[in-house]
Protein backbone atom coordinates (compact mmCIF):
# COMPACT_ATOMS: atom_id res chain seq x y z
CA UNK A 1 0.00 0.00 0.00
CA UNK A 2 1.35 3.20 -0.69
CA UNK A 3 1.49 5.40 2.62
CA UNK A 4 0.98 9.01 0.11
CA UNK A 5 -2.03 7.44 -1.63
CA UNK A 6 -3.41 4.68 0.31
CA UNK A 7 -3.55 2.22 -2.67
CA UNK A 8 -1.78 -1.22 -2.69
CA UNK A 9 1.43 -1.32 -3.68
CA UNK A 10 1.29 -2.94 -7.55
CA UNK A 11 4.81 -4.66 -6.86
CA UNK A 12 3.70 -6.67 -4.20
CA UNK A 13 1.51 -9.15 -7.03
CA UNK A 14 -1.03 -11.09 -7.34
CA UNK A 15 0.95 -13.35 -4.53
CA UNK A 16 1.79 -11.13 -1.98
CA UNK A 17 -0.03 -12.95 1.05
CA UNK A 18 2.15 -16.08 -0.24
CA UNK A 19 5.07 -13.91 -0.23
CA UNK A 20 4.59 -12.43 3.27
CA UNK A 21 4.01 -15.53 5.21
CA UNK A 22 7.08 -17.51 3.48
CA UNK A 23 9.16 -14.12 4.15
CA UNK A 24 7.54 -14.06 7.94
CA UNK A 25 7.92 -17.77 8.44
CA UNK A 26 11.47 -17.61 7.85
CA UNK A 27 12.22 -14.71 10.22
CA UNK A 28 10.41 -16.17 12.92
CA UNK A 29 12.15 -19.15 12.44
CA UNK A 30 15.35 -17.38 13.51
CA UNK A 31 14.79 -14.65 15.57
CA UNK A 32 10.90 -15.29 17.06
CA UNK A 33 7.78 -13.59 16.60
CA UNK A 34 8.74 -10.90 19.10
CA UNK A 35 11.88 -9.90 17.45
CA UNK A 36 10.70 -9.51 14.03
CA UNK A 37 8.70 -6.37 13.01
CA UNK A 38 6.19 -5.55 10.24
CA UNK A 39 8.17 -3.44 8.36
CA UNK A 40 11.00 -6.33 8.43
CA UNK A 41 8.91 -8.53 6.65
CA UNK A 42 7.45 -6.53 4.39
CA UNK A 43 11.18 -6.07 3.06
CA UNK A 44 11.87 -9.67 3.18
CA UNK A 45 9.29 -9.76 0.86
CA UNK A 46 9.80 -7.35 -1.60
CA UNK A 47 7.36 -5.04 -1.14
CA UNK A 48 8.41 -1.14 -1.10
CA UNK A 49 6.61 -0.48 1.69
CA UNK A 50 5.40 -1.65 5.25
CA UNK A 51 1.35 -2.17 4.92
CA UNK A 52 1.10 -5.38 3.35
CA UNK A 53 0.66 -6.76 6.71
CA UNK A 54 -2.12 -4.93 7.84
CA UNK A 55 -3.95 -4.35 4.55
CA UNK A 56 -3.48 -8.54 3.78
CA UNK A 57 -3.99 -10.06 7.61
CA UNK A 58 -5.59 -7.16 9.58
CA UNK A 59 -1.99 -7.76 12.00
CA UNK A 60 1.24 -9.40 12.84
CA UNK A 61 -1.05 -11.98 15.90
CA UNK A 62 -3.59 -12.43 12.25
CA UNK A 63 -0.05 -13.49 9.94
CA UNK A 64 1.09 -15.65 12.65
CA UNK A 65 -2.16 -17.51 13.10
CA UNK A 66 -2.64 -17.99 9.27
CA UNK A 67 1.17 -19.51 9.23
CA UNK A 68 0.36 -21.77 12.08
CA UNK A 69 -3.21 -22.76 10.53
CA UNK A 70 -1.57 -23.53 6.80
CA UNK A 71 1.21 -25.82 8.19
CA UNK A 72 -1.65 -27.49 10.87
CA UNK A 73 -4.39 -27.92 7.75
CA UNK A 74 -0.98 -29.36 5.65
CA UNK A 75 0.10 -32.00 8.71
CA UNK A 76 -3.16 -32.88 9.15
CA UNK A 77 -4.18 -33.89 6.04
CA UNK A 78 -1.19 -35.68 5.74
CA UNK A 79 -1.88 -37.85 8.40
CA UNK A 80 -5.98 -38.07 7.46
CA UNK A 81 -5.09 -39.59 4.10
CA UNK A 82 -2.65 -42.20 5.67
CA UNK A 83 -4.59 -42.90 8.52
CA UNK A 84 -7.90 -43.51 5.79
CA UNK A 85 -5.44 -45.67 3.59
CA UNK A 86 -4.27 -48.02 6.49
CA UNK A 87 -8.20 -48.63 7.85
CA UNK A 88 -9.00 -49.30 4.21
CA UNK A 89 -7.01 -52.06 4.54
CA UNK A 90 -7.94 -53.54 7.72
CA UNK A 91 -5.43 -51.55 9.58
CA UNK A 92 -3.63 -50.68 11.94
CA UNK A 93 -2.01 -53.59 13.41
CA UNK A 94 1.00 -52.11 15.40
CA UNK A 95 1.88 -49.02 16.67
CA UNK A 96 4.71 -48.90 14.57
CA UNK A 97 1.96 -47.69 11.97
CA UNK A 98 0.44 -45.65 14.04
CA UNK A 99 4.33 -43.39 14.38
CA UNK A 100 4.81 -43.46 11.50
CA UNK A 101 1.78 -41.75 10.13
CA UNK A 102 2.79 -39.29 13.31
CA UNK A 103 6.24 -38.60 12.80
CA UNK A 104 6.91 -39.06 9.35
CA UNK A 105 4.50 -36.66 7.28
CA UNK A 106 6.33 -34.00 10.31
CA UNK A 107 9.79 -35.14 8.85
CA UNK A 108 8.52 -33.70 5.27
CA UNK A 109 7.64 -30.23 6.72
CA UNK A 110 9.81 -27.21 5.83
CA UNK A 111 12.46 -26.80 8.65
CA UNK A 112 11.64 -23.23 9.10
CA UNK A 113 7.68 -24.62 10.35
CA UNK A 114 9.18 -26.96 12.36
CA UNK A 115 11.55 -24.27 14.17
CA UNK A 116 8.74 -21.43 14.24
CA UNK A 117 6.13 -23.55 15.63
CA UNK A 118 8.75 -25.29 18.11
CA UNK A 119 9.65 -21.64 19.55
CA UNK A 120 5.94 -20.22 19.23
CA UNK A 121 5.08 -23.28 21.11
CA UNK A 122 7.62 -22.51 24.08
CA UNK A 123 6.41 -18.38 24.59
CA UNK A 124 2.86 -18.55 23.43
CA UNK A 125 1.39 -21.91 23.55
CA UNK A 126 -2.06 -20.85 23.99
CA UNK A 127 -1.98 -19.19 20.67
CA UNK A 128 -0.97 -22.06 18.77
CA UNK A 129 -3.68 -24.01 20.26
CA UNK A 130 -6.30 -21.24 19.91
CA UNK A 131 -5.04 -21.31 15.92
CA UNK A 132 -5.54 -25.58 15.15
CA UNK A 133 -7.57 -26.63 17.90
CA UNK A 134 -9.89 -28.74 17.40
CA UNK A 135 -10.37 -28.43 13.54
CA UNK A 136 -6.78 -28.91 12.23
CA UNK A 137 -5.59 -31.45 14.34
CA UNK A 138 -8.13 -34.32 13.84
CA UNK A 139 -5.80 -36.84 12.02
CA UNK A 140 -3.73 -36.52 15.36
CA UNK A 141 -6.62 -37.14 17.33
CA UNK A 142 -7.43 -40.17 15.20
CA UNK A 143 -3.86 -41.52 15.49
CA UNK A 144 -4.06 -41.50 19.59
CA UNK A 145 -7.31 -43.12 19.42
CA UNK A 146 -5.73 -46.22 17.57
CA UNK A 147 -2.47 -45.71 20.20
CA UNK A 148 -4.82 -46.03 22.97
CA UNK A 149 -6.16 -49.95 21.42
CA UNK A 150 -3.10 -51.07 20.59
CA UNK A 151 -0.31 -50.10 23.66
CA UNK A 152 -0.06 -52.22 26.56
CA UNK A 153 -3.04 -51.89 29.22
CA UNK A 154 -2.16 -49.34 31.12
CA UNK A 155 -4.37 -46.74 32.89
CA UNK A 156 -5.76 -43.75 31.31
CA UNK A 157 -3.83 -41.78 33.20
CA UNK A 158 -0.34 -43.34 32.65
CA UNK A 159 -1.33 -43.56 28.83
CA UNK A 160 -1.98 -40.02 28.26
CA UNK A 161 1.28 -39.24 30.22
CA UNK A 162 2.98 -40.87 28.00
CA UNK A 163 0.99 -39.11 25.10
CA UNK A 164 2.79 -36.18 26.62
CA UNK A 165 5.92 -37.61 27.27
CA UNK A 166 5.84 -38.63 23.31
CA UNK A 167 4.77 -34.84 22.32
CA UNK A 168 7.48 -33.25 23.78
CA UNK A 169 10.06 -35.99 22.46
CA UNK A 170 8.87 -35.76 18.99
CA UNK A 171 8.52 -32.15 19.22
CA UNK A 172 12.19 -31.55 20.55
CA UNK A 173 13.68 -34.11 18.21
CA UNK A 174 12.31 -32.84 14.84
CA UNK A 175 13.31 -28.99 16.17
CA UNK A 176 17.16 -30.00 16.48
CA UNK A 177 17.11 -31.57 13.23
CA UNK A 178 15.28 -28.85 11.71
CA UNK A 179 17.72 -26.55 13.22
CA UNK A 180 21.10 -29.10 11.99
CA UNK A 181 19.63 -28.40 8.22
CA UNK A 182 20.89 -24.59 8.74
CA UNK A 183 23.71 -24.88 10.83
CA UNK A 184 26.67 -25.59 8.70
CA UNK A 185 28.47 -27.01 11.69
CA UNK A 186 26.87 -29.64 12.70
CA UNK A 187 27.23 -33.20 11.24
CA UNK A 188 24.01 -33.48 9.05
CA UNK A 189 24.20 -37.19 8.27
CA UNK A 190 23.41 -37.87 12.04
CA UNK A 191 19.89 -36.66 11.31
CA UNK A 192 19.59 -36.91 7.46
CA UNK A 193 20.94 -39.93 6.57
CA UNK A 194 18.65 -42.74 5.82
CA UNK A 195 18.43 -44.74 8.91
CA UNK A 196 17.60 -41.57 11.18
CA UNK A 197 14.20 -41.08 10.96
CA UNK A 198 13.81 -45.04 11.09
CA UNK A 199 15.80 -44.99 14.43
CA UNK A 200 13.60 -41.98 15.50
CA UNK A 201 10.17 -44.03 14.98
CA UNK A 202 11.67 -46.98 16.77
CA UNK A 203 12.53 -44.93 20.02
CA UNK A 204 8.86 -43.35 19.95
CA UNK A 205 7.84 -46.66 19.77
CA UNK A 206 9.41 -47.66 22.53
CA UNK A 207 8.35 -45.11 24.68
CA UNK A 208 5.30 -45.74 24.18
CA UNK A 209 5.26 -49.60 24.76
CA UNK A 210 8.12 -49.38 27.42
CA UNK A 211 7.59 -51.59 30.39
CA UNK A 212 5.57 -50.45 33.80
CA UNK A 213 7.83 -50.40 36.60
CA UNK A 214 5.79 -48.35 39.28
CA UNK A 215 5.38 -49.46 42.68
CA UNK A 216 1.71 -50.60 43.80
CA UNK A 217 1.29 -47.01 46.00
CA UNK A 218 2.17 -45.26 43.06
CA UNK A 219 0.02 -46.91 40.87
CA UNK A 220 -3.12 -46.62 43.27
CA UNK A 221 -2.15 -43.14 43.73
CA UNK A 222 -2.68 -42.87 39.65
CA UNK A 223 -5.70 -44.59 39.77
CA UNK A 224 -6.98 -41.93 41.98
CA UNK A 225 -6.02 -38.76 39.42
CA UNK A 226 -8.30 -37.27 36.63
CA UNK A 227 -6.55 -38.51 33.44
CA UNK A 228 -4.27 -35.61 31.63
CA UNK A 229 -5.64 -33.29 29.45
CA UNK A 230 -4.28 -33.46 25.86
CA UNK A 231 -3.20 -30.20 24.55
CA UNK A 232 -2.02 -31.12 21.19
CA UNK A 233 -0.19 -28.62 18.70
CA UNK A 234 0.80 -29.27 15.10
CA UNK A 235 3.90 -32.06 16.00
CA UNK A 236 1.85 -33.42 18.60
Amino acid sequence: MDRHSGSLDPSAGANAPGQLKQAALRLFADRGVNGVTVREIAAAAGQKNHGGVAHYFGSKDALVRAIITDGAIALDELRNNALDALELRGGPRSLREIVDILVMPATAMDECYIRFITLLGTTSRELVLEAIEPTWNRGYGRCLDHLRLLMPKLLPALQNQRFVFMAAYVRAVLSARARTAIDLKCDRSMWFDSYAVEHFAQTVVALLEAPLELCVEALAEIGRQQPLEEQRGPLG
